[in-house]
């Protein structure tokens, strides 16, 4: 299998939905849909889909040098990027499927708070939440990015687990002896053990989210951003020394002030999208033009941006993920 192909994304339109065309070909990788189809987004989404994609571009030139000096005779790294990019397409939209857009609870996100999670226990836990009493409202919208954080968690976990489930009938159907040389059993053992890794996080994530339903938060709560507090407790059951814990929090604090900075961003964005909106009906060309050369720059910020926080993000993660692996 090549490497996942790399689009070439759209310039922003003036207004509007924004559409973006089908992510690569099949020529290029056999998990694109086979037929060019469209989707909206809103710049928001369409930023942070540049950003995922911009990661994923890095990752897979990382893996092409690999590759040559013949590091990755497994093919377990090859088989990560192709699952990274199955992710990243379920995601938004452009896997090919019929149903329903997959979550993506971004800082700034679409989902109102009557919106549904997708899972009996986490509705139950919201309500739950929501009618106690113990929460003020800045602490029930901390809460609810935090179900949503969840809720995109197990939603990831399903998008390998169905790649998992394919590739294992593709073997179990092919008929004579199945080939798992070069790497080809090593890669669907690299699956499961990722799979795991998420299944662990998932219910540990649950039993957070149970606790402070039930608790409250308490007066020591140290992060707000769910992917942040994720990473702490995590690293508090990892395998880091006194000190490398504490380096870790105090990163962790800088990441934060990273997040906040690009949800920022992202709302300028989207008060900037709607203000064009608004110029290009009633406003003169002049006045349109300044407004579309604002919004060009927050785009570019935005994504910019974006792209550095998903790089931390990934950067937190890997060692954490590392750090677990040592206690194994």
């Amino acid at each position: 299998m090549t490497p996942p192909g790399r689009p070439e994304l759209p310039g922003p339109p003036p207004s509007g939905p924004v559409t973006a065309p089908c992510l690569g070909s099949p020529a290029s990788c056999h998990m694109l849909p086979c037929s060019p189809r469209q989707l909206h987004l809103s710049p928001v989404k369409l930023a942070e889909l540049h950003a995922d994609l911009k990661i994923q571009e890095r990752d897979e030139l990382n893996w092409k040098k690999r590759k040559v000096e013949g590091l990755d005779e497994d093919g377990e790294r090859e088989a990560k990027l192709a699952r990274s990019l199955n992710v990243i397409l379920a995601r938004y939209g452009l896997d090919g499927r019929k149903d329903v857009q997959g979550p993506h609870s971004n800082v700034l996100a679409d989902d109102t708070q009557d919106d549904g999670l997708g899972d009996p226990r986490l509705e139950k836990l919201w309500h739950k939440a929501k009618t106690s009493g113990k929460f003020s409202s800045e602490e029930l919208d901390k809460l609810w990015r935090e179900f949503l954080h969840h809720r995109d968690k197990v939603h990831e976990y399903n998008v390998l687990l169905d790649t998992l489930s394919r590739t294992e009938e593709a073997y179990n159907n092919a008929i004579g002896p199945v080939d798992l040389s070069h790497g080809k059993g090593d890669a669907l053992y690299s699956k499961h053990s990722e799979l795991k890794e998420k299944l662990r996080g998932i219910h540990q994530g649950f039993d957070r989210l149970r606790k402070v339903s039930h608790q409250g938060y308490g007066p020591a709560a140290e992060f707000e951003e769910p992917r942040v507090i994720d990473l702490w407790d995590q690293a508090q059951t990892a395998n880091f020394t006194k000190k490398e814990l504490e380096s870790f929090r105090e990163e962790l604090k800088h990441f934060e002030a990273k997040m906040e900075k690009h949800s920022h961003y992202q709302k300028q964005l989207e008060i900037s999208h709607q203000k064009l909106k608004h110029v290009e009906r009633i406003g003169d060309q002049e006045h349109v033009s300044r407004n579309r050369e604002k919004y060009a720059l927050l785009e570019e910020k935005t994504k910019e941006l974006g792209y550095k926080v998903k790089k931390h993000l990934q950067d937190l993660s890997s060692r954490v993920s590392r750090t677990r692996h040592n206690e194994l």
